[in-house]
């Protein structure tokens, strides 16, 4: 459902020299899969999939979503995709209903069939004793599940979460979790972006690891530890950017020495 091969986001610095925010990264995601895309604040995790929701333009390569080319068809990706972040801002003035009414009108949803669609989200989410609640009104938790509910309510094929979590209590954000688990289980192709190693572990058999916008390590999760000789995924991802740190110095080091 997601196809990416050497993809590469180049942008221009303030001194006239080019900062690659992505460098030649290469992956897929399947259908019923959450596929954890992991990596430090400023690896290139939310450059990525902001490209693939087309919100932003690839220096090369190749991003595909459902059989769509992001470049080519970047409508028809948008129509089969759903995208949240952890800072989605609700509105104040509308209720839960209202907005995500909204978005599902947006999407060109028939009005009969949004107002089924909506009853089916809320009952996933349990969302039906704040549908009449302001946005300004709502606690964090609440404002998380209509921000899932906006983002899935025209029913699309790929959901890319990006850090859902982030800033969360641990009760909000396990109800976060259960809902990126019912949706995996619809059969939906997800892709998730986290620095939380804990979400990982509970939700995610792939993984790519990136850092510095380059995939240091990709595949099976359990196979990736036992492959790198670590005892979990948290000190797999720590091992494997302390020693690309440390060749970046080395060789940084070495070519100034020249």
């Amino acid at each position: 459902m997601i196809q990416v091969h050497g993809l590469t986001r180049e942008f221009q610095d303030f001194s006239g020299g080019v900062i690659r925010a992505l460098d030649e990264v290469t992956f897929d995601v399947r259908p019923g899969e959450i596929f954890g895309l992991l990596g430090p604040n400023g690896a290139g995790k939310t450059t990525c999939l902001r490209i693939l929701s087309t919100i932003l333009k690839p220096t090369r390569g190749i991003a595909e979503v459902a059989g769509l080319n992001v470049m080519r068809d970047p409508e028809g990706v948008r129509r089969r995709i759903g995208f949240m972040s952890g800072n989605t801002g609700i509105y104040d003035r509308m209720t839960a209903r209202e907005m995500v009414e909204y978005f599902g009108r947006l999407y060109g949803i028939h009005e009969d069939r949004l107002q089924e669609r909506i009853e089916e989200i809320f009952d996933i989410l349990q969302m039906h004793e704040i549908g009449d609640r302001l946005g300004g009104k709502m606690s964090t938790g609440m404002k998380q599940k209509v921000s899932i509910a906006r983002t899935i309510v025209h029913d699309p094929p790929v959901i890319i979460f990006d850090e859902p979590t982030s800033g969360l209590d641990v009760l909000v954000a396990r109800k976060v979790l259960e809902a990126v688990e019912v949706l995996r289980d619809q059969g939906k192709c997800i892709i998730y972006s986290t620095h939380i190693m804990s979400e990982v572990d509970k939700l995610c058999k792939r993984i790519a690891i990136i850092h510095r916008g380059r995939i240091l390590a990709s595949g099976h999760r359990d196979e990736l530890v036992s492959t790198h000789r670590q005892p979990n995924v948290e000190e797999l991802f720590f091992d494997l950017i302390r020693k690309f740190d440390s060749q970046q110095q080395a060789e940084t080091e070495s070519a100034s020495s020249v």
